[in-house]
């Protein structure tokens, strides 16, 4: 009896390697970590716009609606629960991804109205969280284009047939990806040009 147990593990195994459960078990989790490391530099972005708010205060406190804006989306980002299930929620996902490209476009508001304020561009504090800045995003462009790559490679694999038997069988569904249209766009950091006191903002 313990014999045949065994061979019909076997089996199984078989059965379910041939069929692509194995593949799409690696291409999920490849998703998975693709998806977290994003939400790490988002994470990373978040953590460095209370000090950079009170930075920019701290020299043009009159700048208030651009200070506001930037706090609220950051308020409106955090309370979104961006947990691994958010990838099996297309319309969640799409609200994820529109809170975080309003803060990318606030910020960079926030760094273009710096232009004005000589004294601020030249304060030691604020060029270290604008340096820290830049590389996060620099981090966040790469790490959304592995997610991008991770879930096209999961999304075909689970299309594919016969695979696509086994996806419905084990409930593996298509996985929301960043749209691609405007992608360069919104990965772009945002830049500030720290020329000399008193030079007029490059449009």
């Amino acid at each position: 009896m313990r014999n045949l147990w065994a061979a019909l593990l076997i089996l199984v195994a078989a059965g379910l390697s041939g069929c692509g459960y194995n593949d799409i078990q690696k291409a999920d989790e490849q998703t998975t970590a693709a998806w977290s490391e994003v939400l790490s530099q988002y994470q990373r972005r978040n953590d460095l716009v209370p000090n950079l708010v009170n930075t920019v205060k701290g020299f043009a406190a009159q700048e208030q609606q651009v200070l506001t804006q930037v706090t609220e989306l950051r308020s409106r980002v955090g309370s979104i629960q961006a947990t691994p299930e958010l990838l099996n929620d297309p319309a969640a996902f799409r609200r994820f991804q529109e809170a975080q490209g309003a803060m990318s476009q606030a910020l960079s508001r926030l760094l273009v109205v710096a232009e004005n304020y000589p004294q601020l561009k030249s304060d030691a504090n604020f060029r270290d969280l604008q340096a820290q800045l830049e590389g996060t995003e620099n981090r966040i462009a790469v790490a959304r284009n592995r997610y991008i790559k991770a879930v096209q490679e999961y999304n075909v694999l689970v299309r594919q047939f016969p695979v696509n038997l086994t996806a419905m069988l084990f409930g593996y569904q298509l996985k929301p990806s960043f749209s691609v249209e405007d992608e360069k766009a919104i990965s772009k950091p945002p830049t500030v040009d720290f020329g000399k006191p008193g030079a007029p903002a490059k449009q």
